[in-house]
């Protein structure tokens, strides 16, 4: 095509065929012959680099021939040329205004999903080009905890951080006999083969038509069915006996029991077997999401659940303990992901308070940029500021990407607003403060005095949980700049240091909220306990269901406490009670963790059995 668009250029200038059929080769200079004609030997890819239809050029090839046609024929060939110009541009106009009429609403109607998804064209500043359009990308409060399914895989982030035949050569020694062709494929885990066919499980999702949808906004709600009810009764009635090898049991007649299975990971946790641990919580994990409605779409952030009903807080619990188990192999990414998700089930209420280490999992993977936005997006809803953790962290984040004059600012503002955060960060970090620190009260004994015992909770778990952000070399100078500004400012007498003397008096009063303690239980600590007061709770604190809402929806009775449990101080919380178990007797656990595994042993030789016997038994 280009060759032919060469040869209709050098006809229009000399009005005659030149070139020959047999010269209609690939070629790169041209020698044209010409009657009486001077040859002048031509770049066909010259040709390709103008524009055709310009007089200029015409003037300029005019100038290279040095004996051209005459200018009688040059006007002629002009002439022509613009007449076939005005005749092609009529009948396309004529074209185009016949399709106009019916192209412009397909038109409009693609822009306005085009601006939906990238944002509305802003007019650039630029004054060199004022017509240039730049695109800005805006995000919603929900579209930023969109999930993206290839950070749900753990293994995906191990292969980048190990390298894929490590990895490969793991997911190898886990495969056991096939039977992974009764399997559901899953996005939040990768089901093993050794696992059972989840057949009716019994677990169901409906559209939960007792809550109005807002928008897009889908509510959804768990179901049971009635064999799933008879075994739940068990399950509460083997909670209730304090003898775990009555939930064995029941696994052992129903292998995707969720609340059964959450409590032997909390056993096989107990007992220090945490790939065991692991791998119940992902069974658990593998029966609700094999349960999810067909318009349960995870990765819109705009499918919810209604936490106050008894039967959607085992996807949450679940979710949780999986996330923990991801972050303690490293796989931060995957643990931001997972956070997205639980929070988006439930975004404003946030009832385990994912709030409180999802700014850990976007710093620890690096993902700044996403930590910022998420804060400004929320931040007048939630106040996400006045959490430690979000405000030292969002410093940390801005540090991390250059930006020194507000990374300064938010260090200093967390600082006055939290003081009684940098003693004990420090001694974390295995760091001496200075004599100046340790001889000023404001990070002292002023920090003490205006730090009630629940912000004080809330800084305990930031720093046990975040320590090792601020040990790298280059947060270490940064932060003793702001500490020495913060207490010119304190000696100063600054306006800004009062007011948050006030605000700390003022706020972070009473008990511990719900969805606080929930999360302190389920993260499961050793170095950060809750004490009886703190509970709030007269009965027994349930793992697998721990401080339901007050005003909770049940389907279920929950089971009474037993007298002698309650009695014992050192069995409070009792074996399936919470994971605090930093008060029970040490040959309480190992009894009961030894009885539950003999049973554990029998589930895993039972897996062993062919899989015709497994199907029978199942059904």
């Amino acid at each position: 095509m280009n060759f032919q668009m060469s040869t209709r250029y050098i006809k229009k200038v000399y009005g005659k065929d030149l070139i020959t059929e047999k010269d209609n080769e690939s070629f790169t200079d041209l020698e044209i012959p010409t009657n009486g004609i001077k040859a002048k030997l031509f770049n066909v890819y010259d040709l390709l680099n103008q524009n055709s239809g310009s007089e200029n050029e015409e003037n300029e090839i005019e100038q290279e021939i040095d004996n051209g046609p005459s200018t009688s024929q040059m006007h002629e060939a002009k002439s022509k040329k613009k007449k076939r110009k005005h005749k092609k541009v009529d009948k396309d106009q004529q074209l185009t205004d016949s399709n106009l009429g019916e192209n412009i609403d397909e038109i409009e109607r693609t822009v306005r999903e085009v601006n939906k998804l990238l944002g509305e064209p802003m007019a650039s500043c630029s004054n060199e080009n004022p017509n240039s359009l730049q695109w800005v990308i805006q995000k919603s409060k929900e579209t930023i905890l969109s999930v993206q399914h290839k950070h749900l895989n753990p293994y995906n982030e191990l292969k980048r951080i190990f390298g894929s035949k490590t990895i490969q050569a793991e997911q190898s020694k886990r495969r056991n006999r096939g039977r992974s062709s009764h399997l559901k494929k899953t996005w939040l885990i990768s089901a093993r083969e050794s696992w059972p066919p989840i057949g009716k499980s019994g677990l169901s999702m409906a559209i939960d038509h007792s809550m109005e949808s807002d928008g897009d906004i889908k509510y959804f709600v768990y179901e049971h069915s009635p064999s799933y009810r008879q075994m739940q009764i068990k399950f509460l009635q083997a909670v209730e006996s304090l003898n775990p090898e009555n939930v064995t049991n029941i696994i052992n007649t129903h292998y995707y029991h969720v609340d059964a299975l959450l409590q032997l990971a909390e056993l096989c946790k107990l007992g220090e077997d945490l790939p065991m641990a692991a791998e119940f919580t992902e069974k658990a994990l593998y029966c609700l999401e094999c349960a999810f409605h067909p318009l349960f779409n995870m990765t819109t952030a705009q499918c919810r659940l209604d936490y106050r009903k008894q039967q959607n807080r085992a996807l949450y619990i679940t979710l949780f303990k999986h996330l923990d188990f991801v972050g303690g192999r490293a796989c931060y990414r995957t643990s931001l992901e997972f956070c997205k998700l639980l929070l988006s089930l439930d975004p404003d209420g946030d009832p385990l308070a994912v709030v409180l280490c999802l700014d850990f999992y976007a710093l620890r993977s690096r993902e700044y940029e996403w930590f910022i936005q998420y804060c400004d997006l929320w931040d007048k809803t939630r106040n996400l500021t006045q959490l430690p953790n979000i405000a030292y962290s969002l410093a940390l984040a801005h540090f991390y990407l250059g930006n020194k004059e507000t990374s300064d600012e938010l260090l200093q503002n967390a600082l006055i607003m939290f003081p009684g955060v940098l003693i004990p960060l420090l001694e974390k970090c295995c760091i001496q403060p200075d004599s100046k620190v340790l001889g000023h009260n404001y990070f002292n004994s002023t920090a003490k005095a205006t730090t009630s015992s629940l912000l004080e909770k809330l800084q305990d778990l930031y720093t046990i949980r975040s320590f090792h952000l601020w040990k790298e070399a280059s947060i270490l100078p940064w932060l003793e700049r702001g500490v020495n500004s913060v207490l010119s400012r304190v000696d100063a007498k600054d306006d800004y240091v009062k007011y948050c003397q006030v605000k700390r008096s003022k706020r972070y009063q009473g008990k511990l909220p719900r969805n606080i303690l929930r999360h302190i239980l389920l993260a499961d600590i050793k170095e950060l306990a809750i004490t009886a007061n703190e509970a709030q709770s007269d009965g027994p604190v349930l793992s697998h269901d721990p401080f339901p809402p007050s005003d909770t929806i049940d389907i279920y009775v929950r089971p009474v406490a037993n007298p002698r449990a309650i009695q014992n101080n050192s069995n409070l919380f009792s074996l399936f009670f919470s994971s605090l178990f930093t008060d029970i007797d040490g040959d309480v656990v190992a009894a009961a963790y030894n009885t539950a595994a003999a049973a554990l042993n029998a589930l895993n030789l039972f897996d062993e059995n062919d899989e015709e016997q497994q199907q029978q038994q199942h059904e």
